[in-house]
């Protein structure tokens, strides 16, 4: 079976990076100087989130908190993330602390259900109390959520007057308006994930949602096949009658240029495209139901063997990231949906999320559930 892509298979090879070069931190900065204390985030994701610490975040907090001080220590892309889980666990195994005091990174949640991330509560982070319950219970209860993000549908009002507001009228739209509809292969990116992940998800039982969420039991997958059915039929009339681009950022590229009128797209990219121009100020984005297309919050993490001066501080700075200011950070920098109510922030924050509501987040596919759903649309979808 062929697969049409917009760009050939690109084949990268990396050189194996020392753990102590990207994820340790020196030694000089987790001690304390001055009478200050020094704390480090450890980061695995990319130069964006980097950025949001190191030019947003960290200098307001600076600022507020002068006896504390921040670095970070960066593993870009998250290149490390099992061998970082791994020495984690070795070190809380043996009562040891780690060089970095907050974790932001995706296995944040997982590190805590295995008891590698300390407890968290309004008690030492008070501005937890204006997070939504739901928002919270994705990460559990080590887990402290600051931003978040889902896919979202795009489209050209130019091109579309009255645009879907159920995955049912996303699909007949498609169908009677072919080649103007685009989504990436879901190994390539999210957002195509996610549309492939919500059509499956459209012909299962509440139950069998929550499972594929939160556990794994691969013979469920079979409850997938009348969703790959109609994903298969839906080819033809997609971009190009079945050119899957690849990656979220050709999508962007295809709205921008007026190539496609519609697309899933991720919320925190669509505004940022917007605000660089690769995608017009005209384009408009909404959310569907029925049901709606998936997000998630990040989560911060605070390793559980954290000395207790170390881990006041580190809730400090936790704490800082869910107030006011942390959140209009969060949301200029990386356009991120602030986790705490939009009635609490600003009007122009406000504002900025109206088309969405990052209220309610519908999960994805728990991991091993998403990589076997990627493969079989490799399998089943392309023609």
């Amino acid at each position: 079976m062929k697969t049409r892509v917009l760009a050939g298979l690109a084949i990268a090879a990396a050189a194996t990076v020392a753990l102590s070069g990207c994820v340790q931190s020196a030694n000089a900065a987790n001690s304390a100087a001055d009478g200050k204390t020094a704390l480090t985030v450890f980061i695995s994701g990319d130069t964006n989130v980097q950025d949001l610490w190191e030019k947003s975040l960290i200098p307001a907090f600076e600022k507020a908190h002068p006896k504390i001080t921040v670095r970070t220590s960066i593993d870009l892309h998250g290149e490390h993330d099992a061998q970082t889980q791994a020495n984690l666990a070795t070190a809380v195994k043996a009562g040891k602390s780690v060089a970095y005091d907050l974790v932001d990174a995706g296995f944040v949640t997982t590190a805590g259900k295995a008891g590698l991330m300390a407890k968290v509560d309004e008690q030492g982070i008070p501005n937890l109390a204006d997070v939504p319950e739901a928002t919270r219970q994705q990460g559990g209860d080590s887990a402290i959520p600051y931003r978040a993000s889902s896919v979202l549908l795009a489209y050209d009002p130019k091109k579309v007057s009255d645009p879907p507001k159920t995955l049912d009228d996303l699909l007949a739209w498609i169908e009677a308006n072919p080649g103007e509809f685009a989504y990436n292969s879901p190994s390539s990116g999210g957002s195509g994930g996610s549309f492939v992940a919500t059509v499956l998800a459209k012909y299962l039982s509440a139950d069998e949602q929550t499972t594929m969420q939160t556990t794994y039991d691969k013979s469920l997958e079979s409850k997938w096949d009348k969703g790959f059915q109609v994903l298969k039929d839906l080819g033809p009339s997609t971009y190009q009658k079945g050119v899957y681009p690849n990656g979220n950022d050709q999508v962007v590229q295809l709205l921008g240029s007026g190539q496609i009128a519609m697309a899933p797209v991720w919320s925190d990219q669509f505004i940022t495209s917007q605000k660089t121009g690769i995608i017009p100020k005209s384009i408009k984005a909404v959310q569907i139901t029925d049901p709606s297309f998936t997000g998630s919050a990040s989560f911060l993490g605070i390793p559980e063997t954290e000395p207790a001066a170390k881990k006041a501080a580190a809730e400090e700075l936790a704490d800082f990231v869910l107030s006011s200011q942390g959140q209009q950070l969060v949301a200029t920098a990386v356009s991120g949906y602030p986790v705490v109510p939009l009635d609490t922030l600003p009007g122009s924050v406000a504002e900025q999320f109206a088309d969405a509501n990052p209220s309610q987040l519908r999960l994805g596919f728990q991991s091993d559930f998403a990589a076997d759903m990627n493969a079989a649309w490799d399998a089943k979808v392309p023609q």
